[in-house]
């Protein structure tokens, strides 16, 4: 009998597997990205002091579009990177926490980069 994969543990594998090689400094801080039925969240962190610099989501005030969409993945890209822009943030290093780099991931990604972030 063929045995159905547990798409979440193997998410979380795959986050194990890549959180191993990345890590945020102050110079080059870690823009990790979670997304859930509901909405999409970002945070800009720096692993060695252990602190958050820069966090977005669709629960946000400035976010129109409430859904974990296409649509809000870019208004939320936008904001994380007009936040950074703030806080004199350039460069990051791009955590997809285990999701596949295509749809609202991608998006984010790429609203982010047209936002001024390099990664």
């Amino acid at each position: 009998m063929i045995s159905k994969t547990d798409r979440k543990f193997e998410r979380d594998r795959r986050h194990k597997r890549v959180r191993r090689k990345i890590s945020g400094t102050a110079e080059c801080p870690r823009l990790c990205m979670f997304r859930s039925n509901q909405g999409i969240y970002a945070q800009i962190i720096d692993d060695v002091a252990g602190k958050t610099l820069v966090s977005a989501s669709t629960l946000d005030k400035e976010v129109k579009t409430k859904h974990g969409n296409c649509e809000a993945a870019k208004e939320v890209g936008k904001l994380i990177a007009s936040r950074a822009k703030e806080k004199k943030i350039k460069d990051v290093v791009f955590d997809r926490s285990g999701y596949l780099y295509h749809g609202v991931v991608k998006s984010l990604a790429e609203a982010a980069r047209e936002g001024g972030l390099n990664f």
